[in-house]
């Protein structure tokens, strides 16, 4: 299996669920909070995903 970069988009969505669920953490954002160790692991299963699939 080759790696490939993934594309700026993509890039972008899994860096924003990631500061999301960072944000969650430290503040008080209701539904964000609940969800914050979710939103992280879903930014890096997205990050780590589109780095194995080809023009993703």
């Amino acid at each position: 299996m080759s790696l490939s970069a993934p594309k700026q988009v993509t890039f972008i969505v899994a860096v924003v669920l990631a500061v999301l669920g960072l944000l969650g953490m430290i503040v008080q954002l209701g539904f964000v909070t609940t969800m914050a160790p979710w939103l992280i692991l879903l930014g890096f299963v997205v990050l780590a995903v589109s780095c194995m699939v080809p023009n993703l």
